[in-house]
């Protein structure tokens, strides 16, 4: 976030499905997602609900809709927590939402209900009618500064609420139904992440709909949009719908920079294990997904289009990052402004080694999840700009990682600390408001304890990557819920001290 940077940058079960060759993924692993071991299942349906009634179409159908029910039942609670959790993110922004504080510079910092989502509707145009990226506007910096599906996301609910008469009220209706649109996100996102958690870990996606940070940070911008797509995308892999997976993963690249971190993770296991088709068939839809919907803008308002890629590699050390701290403390090297862009490259592309080096030399395949969530959370300890808000790209990914209460809790506590100290620290910065304010030392404090928590967690998600037998999700005979064909599939190639390791077979 910033105000600057806040104007930037299921599919069937397991065992639903018919079960693949043998030889395509290897042998069939035991405790795969939602399916017994091959040697306990038989050929025929365990119950009559199952195999479904056969007197007639209709009766046909009204089995199929029982089933489908009761298969929907186990995740009706998660879809009311997640409801919950969407209302109440709403009520904190109540103040700004009913008090008419986001027209106050002061209050809206002080009553900590700050959103991009309304001041931009007047900002970028929205509430005049003009088309994202494709409106003349007087500054290069007036464009829509976020890639091209949330531009339409905006345009499309911008063109709704102009029904609206009276402009305070639609501007209050862009921010309802946009809300109204995050929440349906954030519901959708808990149910797939319940999904790729398994039956048997489905009540850690709680934290995706409840945690404290994703309850102040959810209606901040419109993250919770990318949110659902990138969940999405592992879970259409996770059921080997690798097309699928790829145009959502497409998609979710196009609405935030974000998921690009997931391709990495995605590539390392392909090197373990030697699936190359199914992530060449999922690379493909990823790309053609992305071209569809950035080509016709890049073509025909190239320059709206470029403002995204323009400010996010110009754009300065921004709050919530460390850069913005090294900068500010004058650190030499690391608080050079010359050197930023660089630096966050490097940076980004010697963690993503390391975790590249960890991922072909552990004795055990690690899971997609782990691998996701330290590429992700690499991306973020090294990006220019760390926005209160991006707390809710990482909590899913982190919980997937690794189930353990402890550090999830104190990370949360961060990610509280940090929600109320930026609101603090922008409102000291205000002429006669310091004293209303935090001071420098104690915002950092809140930078910080942030980065090394999140740094806690990364460790332990590596203990667990090099010890298999701490992995919590991996406890009882289970491999990679969300691993799709890796879940089960054999180490063809893993480096060792004496060299590199081949399986053929």
């Amino acid at each position: 976030m910033s105000i600057e940077d806040e104007r930037e940058p299921e599919p069937a079960a397991a065992h639903e499905r018919e079960p693949e060759p043998a030889a395509a993924h290897g042998p069939e692993p035991a405790g795969e997602l939602g399916r017994e071991p091959a040697a306990e299942r038989g050929t025929e349906p365990d119950s009559a609900a199952e195999r479904g009634p056969v007197d007639g179409p209709g009766l046909k159908d009204a089995g199929a809709v029982t089933v489908l029910g009761a298969r929907a039942l186990p995740y009706l609670p998660l879809a009311m927590f997640a409801t919950l959790g969407a209302l109440l993110a709403y009520l904190w922004k109540w103040p700004c939402r009913f008090g008419g504080a986001w027209n106050d510079g002061t209050l809206q910092f002080t009553n900590f209900c700050y959103t991009d989502i309304y001041p931009l509707y007047f900002g970028r145009g929205l509430a005049d009618g003009k088309v994202p990226y494709f409106a003349e506007v007087k500054d290069f910096a007036d464009h829509v500064e976020y890639p091209v599906v949330l531009g339409w996301v905006m345009d499309l609910v911008a063109r709704v609420t102009s029904v609206v008469a009276d402009g305070a009220s639609r501007a209050a209706t862009f921010y309802d139904l946009t809300v109204l649109l995050m929440a349906a996100c954030l519901v959708g996102g808990v149910l797939m992440m319940a999904r790729l958690a398994g039956p048997d870990r489905r009540w850690d996606a709680l934290w995706y709909a409840v945690a404290p940070g994703v309850i102040l940070g959810a209606y901040i911008n419109w993250d919770l949009a990318a949110g659902v797509l990138s969940l999405g995308a592992l879970l259409a892999w996770s059921q080997r719908r690798q097309v699928l997976s790829g145009v959502l993963l497409g998609l979710a690249i196009a609405t935030k920079f974000y998921p690009l971190m997931f391709i990495g993770a995605l590539l390392l296991l392909t090197l373990r294990t030697f699936e190359w088709r199914p992530f060449l068939r999922t690379m493909a839809a990823t790309a053609g997904a992305w071209l569809v919907v950035n080509v016709p803008v890049m073509i025909f308002a190239f320059d709206g289009w470029s403002r995204f890629y323009v400010f996010s590699q110009e754009r300065g050390a921004d709050w919530g990052s460390l850069w913005f701290f090294f900068q500010q403390r004058g650190w030499p090297v690391l608080g050079d402004p010359e050197r930023l862009s660089i630096m966050g490259i490097a940076s980004l592309a010697l963690i993503c080694l390391l975790i590249a080096a960890l991922a072909l030399t552990a004795p055990t395949r690690p899971r997609l999840a782990q691998l996701c969530f330290l590429t992700l959370a690499a991306f973020m300890l090294t990006n220019k700009v760390w926005s209160p808000q991006f707390v809710v790209w990482l909590v899913p990914f982190a919980v997937l990682a690794r189930p353990n209460w402890k550090p999830l809790a104190l990370w949360q506590v961060a990610e509280i600390w940090y929600f109320f100290a930026i609101w603090l620290y922008l409102v000291g910065l205000q002429d006669g408001n310091a004293h209303l304010g935090i001071t420098a030392d104690t915002y950092f404090t809140a930078v910080w304890g942030r980065a090394l928590t999140i740094v806690i967690m990364m460790a332990f998600v590596v203990r667990d990557i090099m010890r298999p037998e701490h992995d919590l999700v991996r406890q009882g005979g289970v491999d990679d819920p969300s691993g799709g064909v890796f879940d089960g599939a054999p180490d063809r190639l893993r480096l060792t001290g004496t060299g590199i390791g081949l399986r053929t077979a």
